[in-house]
């Protein structure tokens, strides 16, 4: 699991926009954490500074997860979180009008 990554509210329930700020960023990091995997695996080189084999080949998701995750952090990943806040802010506003516009 990523670090900061939440768990799915309640249906219906509100969510403040540092919440959701969290949730977009914990998602792009997941989504950079599958695009850097591939290249790390393809970097397998026996006279890396590790050494290489099975040992490197276990930790090696959790490298690529922690280097996603400070990305998206910092505002270095690839500009996923502010789209995927707005819609999740959109769709928060239209379930409250929907709400409010029933009987």
């Amino acid at each position: 699991m990523l670090p900061g990554l939440l768990p799915m509210p309640p249906r219906g329930a509100e969510q403040t926009p540092a919440r959701m700020r969290q949730a977009a960023q914990a998602f792009e990091a997941q989504v950079l954490a599958q695009m850097l995997q591939p290249a790390f695996a393809a970097a397998q080189d026996p006279r890396s500074a590790f050494g290489g084999g099975a040992a490197e080949a276990q930790w090696r998701p959790m490298l690529v997860e922690a280097f996603a995750a400070t990305a998206a952090r910092a505002g270095r990943g690839i500009g996923l979180q502010d789209t995927v806040l707005n819609h999740m802010l959109r769709l928060q506003e239209a379930a409250r009008n929907n709400q409010e516009t029933r009987p």
